[in-house]
């Protein structure tokens, strides 16, 4: 799998037994390879998916679910897959799982989204919302 200039192998760990996400660029070839093992159903029957999943959430600090009020398709048009997963709850309003390295960036993100948005947690992200909201205010106050 192809993800952001990097190839992945995705593979069942038979030590952990689950699935794993493997950078090529850093798998060093074994001589004899070992036993084979039978095919597996892809995790999640999408192995696209699983990738993005696991390298996005893999490389944030900070993580948030957000119920956004709009249709899944709208929010998909709007971001980049790398920047998270989303799900539809219903026609109308889905969830966004995403994160930052940052919890401004996280925010400010979630700003530009231009629909509305429902964040509960983390804590951390919920004060930095309503800072910036109050922020905003004060700058378009009419004097």
């Amino acid at each position: 799998m192809n993800r952001g200039r990097r190839w992945y192998l995705v593979a069942w760990d038979v030590e952990r037994e689950d699935w794993r996400t493997f950078r090529v660029d850093r798998i060093e070839p074994r001589i004899p390879t070992g036993p084979r093992f039978p095919p597996r159903d892809p995790p999640g029957g999408d192995v696209a998916a699983y990738v993005s999943r696991r390298v996005s959430a893999a490389a944030w600090r900070h993580h948030a679910r957000v119920t956004v009020h709009a249709p899944a398709s709208a929010l998909i048009e709007r971001i980049n897959p790398g920047v998270g997963i989303v799900e539809a709850l219903d026609a109308d309003t889905c969830v966004l799982t995403t994160g930052a390295d940052t919890v401004q960036t996280l925010a400010v993100h979630l700003g530009t989204l231009d629909f509305d948005f429902d964040v509960t947690e983390p804590p951390e992200l919920v004060d930095r919302l309503r800072r910036l909201a109050e922020r905003y205010a004060r700058s378009t106050r009419a004097d």
